[in-house]
C-alpha cells in the first residue's frame, strides 16, 4: 500500500539510483490497491523530478493512487491480466467537527480531486471532463483498455 513508509523507501531508492547513473532507466513494479494520496503525490513529484527515465510495470493491479503512479511512467507496461482502476480521492474514517471544519475538509478534497485529475489528463491525453466522468466511480481498465485510453503503452509477457 502507498503510505509514508513505503513512499519514503521508494524515494530513497529513486534518488540513490539516479545518483548512480542519471541516464539509466529505473523500473517501478506496481501491484497495489493504492493508499494515501499525499504520500503518493510526493512519490509522483520525485518521479517527475529525477533525470532518469521511469518505467512502470503493472503486475496484477494498479488501483487508486497506484494507478496515478503507474500512468505517470515514461514507459508503461502491463502483464496481460493486469488492471488499472481510477476513482476520485476518498476520505478515510469518519468526518466530524464543526460545519466550517467539515466544509474545509470537503474543499481540500475537491482540490486534491483537481490535482489527481490533472495528473491523469497530462499523462493520458484525456481531457479533464473525460477524467472527471471516469473517476466519478471506480472505473476498471483491462490491459487493452488501458492502452486504448492512454494509460499504458504495451502489454508484455516476460519480465
Amino acid at each position: 500500500a502507498i503510505d509514508a513508509g513505503s513512499v519514503s523507501t521508494a524515494i530513497r531508492c529513486l534518488l540513490h539510483l539516479q545518483k548512480e547513473d542519471q541516464q539509466l532507466p529505473i523500473t517501478l513494479y506496481i501491484n497495489s490497491p493504492g493508499g494515501e494520496v499525499q504520500s503518493g503525490l510526493a512519490l509522483y513529484d520525485v518521479m517527475q523530478a529525477v533525470s532518469c527515465p521511469i518505467h512502470t510495470v503493472c503486475l496484477g493491479m494498479a488501483a487508486s493512487m497506484a494507478a496515478l503512479l503507474f500512468i505517470a511512467g515514461d514507459q508503461r507496461e502491463m502483464l496481460p491480466h493486469s488492471r488499472v482502476m481510477i476513482h476520485d480521492p476518498l476520505i478515510g474514517g469518519g468526518i466530524g467537527g464543526s460545519a466550517l471544519s467539515v466544509k474545509a475538509r470537503a474543499d481540500d478534497l475537491m482540490r486534491i480531486r483537481d490535482i489527481t485529475a490533472q495528473v491523469i489528463s497530462q499523462h493520458t491525453g484525456m481531457n479533464i471532463e473525460e477524467v472527471f466522468e471516469l473517476t466519478a466511480k471506480d472505473t476498471y481498465f483491462e490491459a487493452e483498455e488501458a492502452i486504448a485510453n492512454g494509460m499504458a503503452d504495451r502489454i508484455i509477457t516476460s519480465l
